[in-house]
């Protein structure tokens, strides 16, 4: 059993970087009654930290940011950070209005976070100079490096990517977008114009699924939502493209993630429902998702059951 690296005071971009394991987003835990069970939550993020998640980003899309209270969202940041005793980074989300978002990046310094996650802002359309008035003062706000979330609304060209890279305290950039051509001149420009190390994510949902073309890009670092419920699979790919075993990352995406992502497409939301769905079946209650996300039907989630047996058949091939 892996249980974390030893504590360190190392910057958080030389711990992202650490080639250890998949980047842990966990889902959040809800009781019978729909109030947050921070036992359960705590079980997860221990078991997840055991298996080898290289960072936890905690209360982040997969953990529902959107469904929680702020105090909800501290204590979850606070047992996070409690429960993985420093052995990996744990990062928060951060969103909605530049107010709102200030204010949870406090709440989750005061928590003890490492970093933070800025997801887009809340249901405006913004233009560039906008936008990087919101992330700078975001960044400002605390003490803690600070990742951007590139998504939905709040996409940049490659200039404005320059700017968040000069920006203090903004130390990478998570692309949920998929535009490979943008991503590929982003790089490029940030590289030849902006000193020192910059970190890019592919964040799109089941990441695992496009991540050789990112690893062509030289992204290597991606979120992975089905560790929450698979993580030796998870960890199985996370280790063929470490080692270019490309056979093996060709046979876990043709026979369990490209199946797991066409489930995933057959309904709304089901990037997080189908997730918490696969922690329940393999044992651990971690409740429903919170409306306005509703639960796959019992057909998805049997379907979900015999990919994840398929997955796991194609590990014991490997062996």
């Amino acid at each position: 059993m892996q249980t974390g690296e030893p504590v360190t005071s190392a910057p958080l971009a030389a711990r992202l970087t650490a080639p250890r394991g998949p980047l842990f987003f966990p889902v959040t835990a809800y009781g019978p009654g729909g109030e947050v069970d921070l036992d359960v939550y705590r079980a997860h993020v221990r078991q997840g930290v055991e298996a080898g998640a290289a960072a936890v980003f905690a209360c982040c899309g997969t953990g529902e940011f959107h469904a929680l209270t702020p105090e909800e969202f501290q204590d979850c940041v606070r047992a996070a950070v409690e429960e993985t005793a420093g052995r990996v980074p744990v990062l928060a989300g951060a969103g909605y209005g530049t107010a709102l978002a200030v204010r949870y990046a406090r709440l989750a310094e005061e928590a003890g976070a490492d970093g933070l996650l800025a997801m887009p802002p809340y249901l405006v359309l913004a233009g560039e100079e906008g936008l990087l008035r919101h992330y700078r003062e975001v960044a400002a706000a605390t003490s803690l490096p600070v990742i951007v979330y590139q998504r939905d609304n709040a996409v940049f060209t490659p200039r404005a990517v320059v700017e968040l890279a000069r920006t203090e305290g903004i130390v990478g950039l998570k692309d949920g977008l998929g535009d490979l051509d943008l991503m590929q001149r982003t790089v490029s420009a940030v590289r030849t114009e902006v000193p020192g190390d910059f970190l890019y994510f592919n964040g799109l949902p089941t990441a695992e699924q496009t991540q050789l073309a990112y690893r062509g890009l030289g992204v290597t670092l991606y979120s992975s939502a089905v560790f929450c419920f698979v993580p030796e699979i998870a960890l199985a790919f996370h280790r063929a493209l470490r080692t270019g075993d490309d056979a093996t990352a060709h046979r876990l995406l043709d026979g369990f993630y490209r199946p797991f992502t066409e489930l995933r497409a057959q309904g709304r939301g089901y990037a997080v429902a189908l997730v918490k769905a696969g922690v329940r079946l393999r044992g651990l209650d971690v409740g429903e998702v919170r409306p306005p996300l509703h639960e796959p039907t019992g057909d998805h989630v049997k379907r979900l059951a015999e990919v994840i047996e398929r997955g796991h058949a194609l590990l014991e091939e490997a062996r």
